[in-house]
């Protein structure tokens, strides 16, 4: 698949992914990505924030790419008991929050974290970092084997994001190219 090919629906983390985050840049690159807006970027809450990206995948017209990063990979997961089969072709997660992010980050609510741990309902890929301070390496792994996902060790890259070094992050553009190239039988959009 290429991206051309779908709707690259951008999911970002508490505070919106700011206009240095790669999620932010690859928005403005990739033609067809847009940005799952939130009602409040800084009190996420399950049922809000889920149901927006649910709404916004429904609102797609060709297969669904989600992009998600840190607690914007939360919300995707809760999002997945409400989506249907074949209307998300795949997911794109990368560093995810937890319960450290609960502690360290104000306005997590409570039924945010702790994570849905059934297996996502389409293929995933959960990239992580052995340094990130809102997520263990070991829960990043742990989560990726509840969900289904292929698991990458992004080694010392704290919570890859712009502080971190991860602006551009062509690395991770690389490694999109290459999960877009994984989806060999790209599921149909399910007609409601």
């Amino acid at each position: 698949m290429k991206s051309s090919d779908a709707d690259i629906l951008i999911v970002p983390g508490w505070s919106g992914s700011g206009p240095d985050h790669w999620q932010t840049r690859w928005e403005a690159r990739l033609k067809t990505a847009r940005r799952v807006e939130q009602e409040d970027w800084y009190k996420p809450t399950r049922d809000g924030w889920a149901s927006r990206i649910v709404a916004a995948v429904r609102a797609s017209t060709r297969p669904v790419i989600l992009v998600a990063h840190s607690a914007g990979v939360s919300a995707v997961a809760h999002a997945a008991e409400h989506l249907k089969p074949g209307e998300v072709a795949g997911a794109f997660l990368v560093a995810p929050a937890s319960e450290r992010a609960k502690r360290a980050i104000p306005g997590m609510g409570e039924d945010f974290i702790p994570h849905r741990r059934e297996k996502l309902p389409f293929p995933s890929v959960l990239i992580a970092s052995a340094t990130d301070p809102y997520c263990s390496p070991d829960e990043a792994r742990a989560l990726a084997q509840a969900w289904g996902s292929e698991f990458v060790d992004a080694g010392d890259g704290g919570h890859l994001n712009s502080e971190s070094g991860h602006g551009p992050w062509p690395d991770g553009l690389l490694r999109f190219a290459g999960f877009l190239k994984s989806l060999s039988a790209v599921p149909q959009k399910v007609i409601q």
